[in-house]
C-alpha cells in the first residue's frame, strides 16, 4: 500500500510537471515563439517564407498566413520513460524529445510529413484524425496540446494562467516591436517601407499636396519658397499629412497591428478548440445549452475554460493596442491608474452573465493632452501617466517617433481600419459582433469627439492669424515679371497661400481618414468662407467711395462690359487664347465702345477724391485679383481631389467595406462650386474696376482741354502737361503692376482707354470755341504721345491702339482743310465720324478758314 501511494504521489507530481510544460509550450506557440510557430517574432520580413493554409478546428475556415522554418529544439527535458505507465499510455509520445531538421529548405520539403510526436505517438482516435487531416503542422501541435490539457483535465487551470499572462505578454511584445523599429530605422541598412507592403501610396495625396509639400520647404535663409509665411500650420512640417513623423507612427503601428493579428490567430485557434472540449465535456455531463443549441454568449464556456476565450482574448489585445495609442497620441486614459493586471484579473474573473456583455467594458477613456511637439523626456511621464516610473511602464513609442501628439490620430485610422477588417474576417460567428466594436469604435469615437474639434480650433486660429496679419494683404514681389507657377514663386498674398495652404492640408487630413472627408471639408470651406470675406473686406476698403466700384454695379455699364470682347480675358489664361480686343472693322465693337464713352463722358467733370489716386491700392486690387483666381482654381481642385474614390486596401469585391469607406463620383460639390464661383466673381470685379479706374483716369485727365484755349502763339516741343502726368501715371502703374498680374489682365485694364481717349478728346472739339492750326498740332501731339505710352505696355494690342487714337489726328487734322475739301472728305466718309462730330468741325472757328454763310446746313441736306 505505502508502494502504490508511492507511486500514485509521483504519478501526481509527473501530472504537474507535464501540465506546466504543455502550458509553457502552449504559451510559446500562442506567441508564435514556438517550436512549430508559423511566425517568429523578431524575425525581419526580408527572410525566407514558407507559405501555408491554417484550417479552423470547428468552422472550416481557412486563415490565410505566412510561416517561418528556422532551427528549434525541443524543451522537454523530462523522461519519456516515465510516460509509459498505463494510466497515461496515451500520452506515449505527444511530448517526446525530439529535434525536428533545421534546414529551412529541408523544412519546406517535409512540411507535409507527418510530424514526429505524431508518428511515434500511441494510436488513438485522436492520433488518427490527426495523422489524416490536411492541416499545417503548426495547427496540429496546437490541437495536440489542448488534447493533452483536456485529457489531464486542466483546461480551467490553464485557462487561468494564459489569461494572466496575456496583458503582460502583448504589453512585452509591442514594446519590443518599437525597439526593432528603433534599430532598423538608425540601421545603416536601408528598410522596406511598411506603408509600401500595405498598399498604401501616394495616390490616396493629390498632386496639390505635392506641391503644398515643396511650398513648405525652408531655404538656406530659414524663409519658405514662396515667401515670408505669416500664418504657419498649426503642425511642423514632420507632422503634415504627408509628414515624416506621420509616416513613421503609421508605419510603427501596421508593423505591431500585424504582429497582434497573427497572435490573436493563435488565440482564436486555441479559444475555439478549448470552447469545443468544453461543449463535448457539457454535453457528457448533461449541462444545458441555449435555446438554439450553441454557445452563443461568452459567459457559458468561460468558467469552464478558466475564464480564457477568444472574446477575453480581443478585449484585452484591443485594450493594450488603445493604451498603446494613447501613450502615441500623448493622452491619459482614465483608466491608467489603474495597475493592467488588475484590470486583467477584473476582467478574467468577472462573474458569468446571461446578459449581453459590455464588450466595451476596460475600453473607455477620457483624455488629457500635452504639447504635440514636446518629446516625452521632456515631460517628464506626463503624457501618460504620473509618478517616476511612468516611463518605464510605458511602451516606449518617444524612442521611436520624433514627434508624438494628437495630431498622430490621422496615421492611426488606416492600420486600425485594416486592423478591424481583419480580426472580423478571423472571428468565429458568435463573437462577429465583438469584431466590429472595440479599437476602430474606441479611435473614431477619439476622432470625433477629440481631435476633429481640436483640429478646428487650431486651424481657425491659424487662419485668423493668416488673414489678420497686417501684412497678410501686402502685395510683395522679388521680381520683375510675373510668373503664373506657384513653385515658381507666383505672388500670391500671404493672407490667401497661407489659407490655401491650410486647406490642402485639411485635404490631406481627410485623405488619411476618409470617413471623415465631408467634415474635414467642411472646415476647410469655413476657413475658405472667412477668407473670403475678409478679401471682400480689403476689396471694399480700397474702393470705398470711389466711381469706379459704383459704376461696375450699374446695369448698364455691366451690359456693355459683357458685351465688349476684351471681356474674353476674363475666362482666359494665356494672350494666345484671346481674340483681338476689339476687332479694327468690326463696327458693332466701336458703336459698343462709343456708347461705353458716352455714358463715363456724360460723368464730367471726374472729380480726383473720386479716383483711386494711392497707387498702392491700385496694386493691391491687381495682387488680389490674381490671387483670388488662384485660390478658386485651387478649390475647384480639392472639390475634385474629395470626390476621388477611397477604396478600401484589403478587398475592393468587399460590398460591406465598400459601403463604409468609399466615396461616389460626382461632379465637383456644390457647396465648393458656389465658393470658387464667388472668388472669381470678386476677382473679375477687381479687375472691372481698374479697367474702369484707368478710363475714369483718362477722362480726368483729358478733359481739361475744355478748359484749355488752343490758339497757340508758338510751336510747343511737348505734350499737354496733362497727357505727360497721364502717360506717365499709365508706364507707372504698369510696371508696378507687371510682377503681379498676368500680361492678359493687364491688357484688360490698358485696353479701354485707347478708345475713351479717343472719343474724349474728339467730343472736346465741341465745347471749344475757337482752334489755330498750332493748337491742332499741340493735340495731334497729345494723341501720338498717348499712343505710345501704351503701346508701351508688352500685353496691348499695338493694332487696336493705333486705330483708336489715328482717329484723333485724323478728325483734327480735318481743322486744315478747305470749306470744300472738308464737305468732300464728309461726302466720301460719311460714316466715319458722327454727325455731330462732323458739325462740330463746321462750327469751330480756324483763323484763316473760311465757312459760308449756310456752310451749317449742309450736314442737314
Amino acid at each position: 500500500v505505502g508502494a502504490l501511494q508511492d507511486v500514485r504521489s509521483e504519478l501526481t507530481k509527473l501530472r504537474g510537471v507535464l501540465f506546466y510544460k504543455i502550458l509553457d509550450d502552449l504559451h510559446s506557440h500562442l506567441y508564435n515563439k514556438g517550436d512549430y510557430s508559423s511566425f517568429e517574432i523578431g524575425l525581419e520580413d526580408e527572410d525566407d517564407e514558407l507559405p501555408t493554409s491554417i484550417a479552423s478546428a470547428n468552422n472550416s475556415q481557412t486563415q490565410s498566413r505566412r510561416t517561418r522554418a528556422y532551427k528549434v529544439d525541443n524543451h522537454f527535458d523530462g523522461s519519456e520513460n516515465a510516460v509509459g505507465v498505463h494510466e497515461e499510455s496515451s500520452f506515449d509520445g505527444l511530448i517526446s524529445s525530439v529535434r525536428i531538421d533545421t534546414n529551412v529548405k529541408d523544412m519546406k520539403a517535409n512540411s507535409n510529413k507527418i510530424p514526429v510526436w505524431l508518428s511515434a505517438s500511441t494510436p488513438d482516435e485522436f492520433i488518427e484524425a490527426m495523422k489524416k487531416s490536411d492541416a499545417s503542422v503548426t495547427l496540429k501541435y496546437l490541437q495536440t496540446l489542448v488534447e493533452c490539457l483536456c485529457m489531464l483535465g486542466k483546461v480551467a487551470a490553464a485557462g487561468v494562467i494564459i489569461c494572466q499572462r496575456l496583458r503582460p505578454t502583448i504589453h512585452e511584445i509591442i514594446t519590443s516591436k518599437i525597439k526593432m523599429f528603433v534599430e532598423s530605422r538608425t540601421s545603416s541598412r536601408p528598410q522596406a517601407s511598411e506603408l509600401s507592403r500595405q498598399g498604401v501610396s501616394n495616390s490616396y495625396f493629390p498632386k496639390d499636396m505635392e506641391n503644398y509639400q515643396s511650398l513648405k520647404k525652408k531655404n538656406k535663409n530659414g524663409t519658405s519658397a514662396v515667401g515670408v509665411q505669416f500664418a504657419v500650420s498649426p503642425v511642423s512640417p514632420e507632422m503634415i499629412p504627408m509628414g515624416k513623423a506621420q509616416s513613421s507612427a503609421r508605419d510603427l503601428l501596421n508593423s505591431i497591428l500585424d504582429t497582434i493579428i497573427q497572435i490573436f490567430e493563435n488565440h482564436v485557434i486555441v479559444g475555439d478548440l478549448l470552447e469545443s472540449k468544453s461543449a463535448q465535456q457539457s454535453d457528457n455531463m448533461n449541462t444545458p445549452k441555449t435555446m438554439n443549441g450553441n454557445w452563443n454568449t461568452d459567459a457559458d464556456t468561460s468558467p469552464i475554460t478558466g475564464g480564457f476565450s477568444v472574446g477575453f482574448s480581443l478585449t484585452v489585445i484591443q485594450s493594450e493596442c488603445q493604451q498603446l495609442i494613447c501613450e502615441i497620441l500623448r493622452a491619459t486614459p482614465e483608466a491608467a491608474s489603474a495597475d493592467a493586471s488588475v484590470q486583467t484579473a477584473r476582467l478574467a474573473n468577472k462573474a458569468p452573465n446571461k446578459d449581453k456583455r459590455d464588450v466595451s467594458e476596460g475600453l473607455s477613456f477620457a483624455f488629457r493632452f500635452t504639447e504635440s511637439t514636446v518629446s516625452m523626456s521632456n515631460q517628464g511621464g506626463r503624457g501618460w501617466r504620473k509618478g517616476s516610473n511612468a516611463l518605464q511602464e510605458g511602451y516606449g513609442t518617444a524612442a521611436a517617433l520624433s514627434e508624438q501628439g494628437i495630431y498622430l490620430a490621422a496615421s492611426m485610422y488606416r492600420p486600425v481600419l485594416q486592423f478591424t477588417d481583419k480580426i472580423a474576417s478571423m472571428m468565429p460567428p458568435k463573437y462577429s459582433q465583438l469584431g466590429k466594436d472595440g479599437l476602430l469604435a474606441f479611435l473614431e469615437k477619439f476622432l470625433k469627439d477629440h481631435f476633429l474639434p481640436a483640429m478646428f480650433v487650431d486651424y481657425r486660429k491659424c487662419v485668423q492669424q493668416a488673414i489678420s496679419n497686417p501684412a497678410a494683404f501686402r502685395p510683395r514681389v522679388h521680381t520683375t515679371k510675373y510668373n503664373p507657377s506657384i513653385e515658381a514663386g507666383r505672388p500670391v498674398l500671404q493672407g490667401l497661400l497661407a489659407t490655401d495652404m491650410l486647406a490642402k492640408e485639411m485635404l490631406g487630413w481627410a485623405q488619411a481618414m476618409p470617413k471623415y472627408a465631408g467634415e474635414l471639408v467642411e472646415y476647410g470651406q469655413t476657413f475658405l468662407e472667412r477668407t473670403h470675406e475678409r478679401c471682400r473686406a480689403a476689396y471694399m476698403e480700397a474702393v470705398l467711395e470711389k466711381q469706379s466700384y459704383m459704376l461696375i454695379s450699374r446695369n448698364d455699364i455691366e451690359g456693355l462690359m459683357q458685351m465688349d470682347p476684351a471681356n474674353e480675358c476674363l475666362t482666359c489664361q494665356s494672350i494666345d487664347q484671346l481674340t483681338d480686343n476689339g476687332a479694327l472693322d468690326d463696327s458693332q465693337t466701336i458703336e459698343m465702345e462709343n456708347e461705353f464713352s458716352y455714358l463715363l463722358l456724360d460723368l464730367r467733370p471726374i472729380k480726383q477724391e473720386n479716383l483711386i489716386r494711392d497707387d498702392q491700392k491700385f496694386i493691391l486690387l491687381a495682387s488680389l485679383s490674381d490671387s483670388l483666381e488662384y485660390v478658386a482654381d485651387s478649390i475647384e481642385r480639392l472639390g475634385e481631389s474629395t470626390l476621388r474614390p477611397q477604396r478600401s486596401m484589403e478587398d475592393n469585391n468587399d460590398t460591406h467595406k465598400k459601403s463604409r469607406h468609399t466615396r461616389i463620383e460626382s461632379s465637383i460639390p456644390r457647396n465648393l462650386a458656389t465658393l470658387a464661383a464667388e472668388y472669381r466673381k470678386l476677382s473679375v470685379d477687381c479687375l472691372k474696376v481698374l479697367r474702369v479706374e484707368m478710363q475714369l483716369e483718362t477722362i480726368f485727365h483729358i478733359q481739361d482741354m475744355t478748359h484749355k484755349k488752343y490758339m497757340e502763339d508758338q510751336d510747343a516741343e511737348e505734350p499737354d502737361d496733362f497727357i505727360i502726368s497721364l502717360t506717365a501715371q499709365i508706364m507707372r502703374r504698369d510696371e508696378q503692376m507687371a510682377p503681379f498680374i498676368a500680361d492678359v489682365k493687364r491688357n484688360y485694364i490698358f485696353g479701354g482707354m485707347a478708345s475713351i481717349a479717343a472719343n474724349t478728346s474728339i467730343k472736346a472739339l465741341s465745347e471749344m470755341k475757337s482752334i489755330n492750326l498750332l493748337g491742332v498740332q499741340q493735340i495731334c501731339r497729345n494723341s501720338i504721345a498717348l499712343e505710345q505710352a501704351l503701346v508701351g505696355i508688352p500685353s496691348i494690342n499695338d493694332e487696336v491702339v493705333r486705330h483708336r487714337l489715328d482717329r484723333v489726328q485724323t478728325y483734327y487734322e480735318l481743322l486744315n482743310h478747305p470749306f470744300e475739301a472738308l464737305t468732300a472728305f464728309i461726302s466720301d466718309h460719311e460714316h466715319l465720324f458722327t454727325r455731330n462730330e462732323y458739325s462740330s468741325l463746321l462750327k469751330v472757328e480756324v483763323p484763316g478758314r473760311e465757312i459760308p454763310v449756310d456752310g451749317g446746313q449742309f450736314l442737314e441736306s
